[in-house]
């Protein structure tokens, strides 16, 4: 019925304003949140597959520095010989707490940084606990391990406070070497490279010190929070930040040298960047809570592709140039995917189920893609053809690492370390 009273007419056409008013705002945070897939053939693409100082799996000491292996964040370890199950059960380290992030391993040993930030130093071959020493309230990264010292970001330094704090120990005499307190939170796993320390925070700042004492010799402040750890490619450090901005700057002095993003600007699509970003044939690889990854030149920021996907991406990028299949990109979705795309133009490869939403890092051994899954399922699928090879009941976050020998798996509460079997070895049995 048509309002007979000017009042009534006007009531009913505040309304109808509103409801259409509420119906473009719902479009506009869909089509925000769910951006269409872009390919942007003209970017430039190639170079070397990340870093040409890639660690090399060789001897029972060889390190593995960094929270996606190498300084670029490739999460790819190659082998010689490809592994295939069944994986032995070598030695269990139980805990209570969570086990978020994965350990890196120096020397013989292995250090992990648990959630409570309890570091702990475990020696590889037995999985004997050295010692272990608290370095804070709460933390939420991998530790770096490099020259024989091994670098800790702390997410609570103190109990009550919103304050985080880095800090420096010498392993071998289990010495703190020196701690630097920060004004905010930091959950950024670090990077150390020729003598500096690398890795942001949750007020936008973000660090380089001096390795050998602590001291800032650059800041550099983000849009929004920094949470991943920072990549490093030829000159340069790439990361995102929660205010939908991806940059590329100096590691010499923390310039910028490029941004791209930020309020759905250049056809990004808005959300927040928290995962670590990989880097590889010059371009940025990064999932968005928007639901999409994106692929951006390592020279000036211009964004080569985008691709959707059913559901928030906090996960890590895993990189490699695949036999028989090409430069591919690996990530995971909280649609329970794990997504296998061209790297060059973000074609889908293939797209397995991952046995539930994806919320850690993606990790390369060998010829075997491992992810896990926040229904604490863990699965490698074979890098070329996405075939399932090994699964099991455990893992949560960020899978696994190695040492050319021995898989360490990171479960919920439990560091797993299984005897890796070569597939000549297996087969000749």
């Amino acid at each position: 019925m048509i309002p007979r009273t000017r009042k009534g007419r006007v009531l009913v056409g505040l309304l109808v304003a509103a409801a259409i008013l509420t119906a473009a705002a719902a479009l506009f945070l869909f089509t925000a949140r769910n951006p269409g897939d872009v390919s942007n053939s003209d970017v430039s693409f190639g170079g070397n597959q990340g870093n040409a100082n890639k660690p090399k799996p060789t001897t029972a000491s060889f390190d593995w520095p960094f929270y996606g292996y190498d300084e670029a964040r490739t999460r790819n370890f190659p082998v010689s010989t490809p592994i295939r199950p069944p994986f032995k059960v070598k030695w269990t380290v139980f805990s209570k707490v969570l086990l978020e992030f994965g350990p890196v391993a120096g020397g013989k040993s292995l250090f992990l940084l648990k959630n409570n930030a309890a570091l702990y130093s475990i020696k590889r071959s037995t999985g004997t606990v050295y010692w272990k020493t608290m370095l804070g309230e709460l933390a939420a990264s991998s530790p770096a391990y490099v020259d024989g010292i091994v670098y800790c970001t702390v997410l609570v330094s103190k109990k009550g406070t919103a304050h985080g704090s880095v800090v420096a120990l010498d392993p071998a005499r289990k010495k703190v070497l020196w701690t630097r307190q920060l004004p905010s939170r930091t959950e950024s796993s670090p990077l150390v490279r020729k003598g500096v320390l690398y890795f942001g925070s949750e007020n936008g700042t973000v660090y380089a010190l001096r390795a050998k004492d602590g001291k800032v010799l650059w800041t550099f402040r983000a849009g929004g929070a920094v949470k991943g750890g920072l990549a490093y490619a030829n000159g340069k450090l790439f990361f995102g930040d929660y205010g939908g901005h991806v940059y590329g700057i100096d590691a010499t002095n923390g310039r910028e040298r490029w941004t791209s993003g930020g309020g759905g600007a250049l056809g990004l699509g808005g959300g927040s960047f928290y995962g670590t970003a990989s880097v590889a044939f010059g371009r940025v690889y990064i999932g968005n809570t928007n639901g999409s990854i994106y692929s951006f030149s390592t020279s000036n920021g211009a964004l080569a592709w985008r691709v959707g996907t059913g559901g928030y991406v906090y996960s890590s990028a895993a990189v490699a140039d695949v036999p028989k299949l090409g430069p591919t990109v690996y990530i995971g979705s909280y649609d329970g995917k794990l997504y296998a795309l061209n790297a060059r133009n973000g074609a889908v490869r293939w797209t397995r189920s991952a046995g539930g939403r994806v919320s850690g890092g993606i990790q390369i051994i060998g010829d075997l893609v491992f992810v896990s899954s926040l229904e604490k399922k863990t699965t490698a699928f074979s890098a070329r053809t996405g075939k399932t090879i090994w699964a099991l009941d455990k893992g949560m976050y960020n899978p696994v690492i190695s040492d050319g020998k021995t898989l360490f798996l990171n479960s919920v509460t439990a560091l797993f370390a299984y005897k890796m079997v070569p597939r000549e070895a297996k087969a000749a049995k």
